[in-house]
This record gives structure tokens, sequence and C-alpha cells, in this order.
């Protein structure tokens, strides 16, 4: 069944797009939801008309897509998480908590919906995390996930080295003297 997308359609296509869909698909999900409207010569002579209000609208979401490419495209973004043996995390990180990281660490508001990533993030370390704003337009962030509790030992202990080794320095220099 040929259908005349009302607005964007994950891997269909975009607002004034004529598609075919199974007739299920289209009756019991999209026309309810109004996503789409039938492809009929009537609607596609509507959809004429207002090409040109759909290609401005299209313009300004490339526009807004690639902005927000370019402000998060790059950056780090740390979550704290319990981390037990061998690295592995008491649950998982969610798209949700990536999204909340995001928007108080970088101030960016963005929808959890459209974090993509290879699976689900169950290990301490680095990870990239793939966010697609609008159609093939997306940035990569990159995510680093550390226990905090681990992280101030680690700084403990590096600070604890730097003192000892300012004394042993010390020492060093009046026993030349």
């Amino acid at each position: 069944m040929k259908v005349i997308l009302l607005g964007e359609l994950r891997g269909k296509g975009g607002e004034g797009d004529i598609v075919e869909v199974a007739q299920g698909y289209a009756e019991n999900y999209l026309f309810p939801s109004k996503i789409a409207q039938p492809a009929t010569p009537g609607n596609i002579k509507q959809l004429e008309e207002r090409r040109h209000v759909i290609a401005k609208r299209e313009e300004k979401r490339i526009a807004d897509a690639t902005a927000s490419k370019e402000q998060l495209d790059g950056k780090t973004v740390k979550i704290d998480a319990k981390v037990g043996e061998n690295d592995q995390l008491f649950g998982s990180v969610t798209a949700a908590q990536i999204a909340d990281a995001i928007k108080e660490q970088l101030g960016i508001e963005i929808d959890r919906k459209r974090i993509v990533r290879g699976g689900t993030i169950k290990t301490a370390g680095t990870h990239q995390v793939e966010i697609n704003f609008y159609r093939e337009i997306g940035a990569v962030i990159t995510l680093r996930v550390a226990d905090p509790d681990a992280e101030e030992e680690v700084v403990e202990a590096e600070e604890t080295a730097e003192v000892e080794e300012t004394a042993e320095a010390a020492e060093t220099e009046e026993s030349a003297e």
C-alpha cells in the first residue's frame, strides 16, 4: 500500500515521501498515529502544492541537525557507575543516563531515542557512542564509564606518589650538600 509520510519514519523516509508499506502496518499504526495518509490522487495533489513548505522545513531540520553535530562531535562525557570485578558494571549504562550526562556536562539537551550504540554498555572504560540527529547526520562522542570510588583512590595514590617523590628529592639535595 502506498502512503504519504507526514513526518520522519526511521528507515522509510521523511515528510512528503511516498513509500510502500504493508496494509496492516498503515491501517493499524501509521494512520491512527497520524504519521502517514493514504496516497490517493487528491492527497498527492495536495502534497504537490505543499512541496515548497516541506522543503523549507527540511532545510531547517538539516541546519539544526548540523549545528547539533558540530556542538557534540568529538566531545567526551563521563558517567559514574558501580564497577565490580573485571571492570563489569552492576547493571548497564542506558541511553537515558547518557542523555542526562550530556545535558549536565555539556549543556546540550538531546532526546534519548536519538542515541544509537552497538549494544548495551556493561563494562567500565571508554566507549564510542553515536547520536543520530536527522537521517544521516550524526555525531560520535566518547563515553568514559568509571567507578567514582576507584577514581578517588587512583587520585589519592598519585598524590601520595608525588609527595613521596618530592620528599625523596629533598633528601637527595640535603645529602648532596
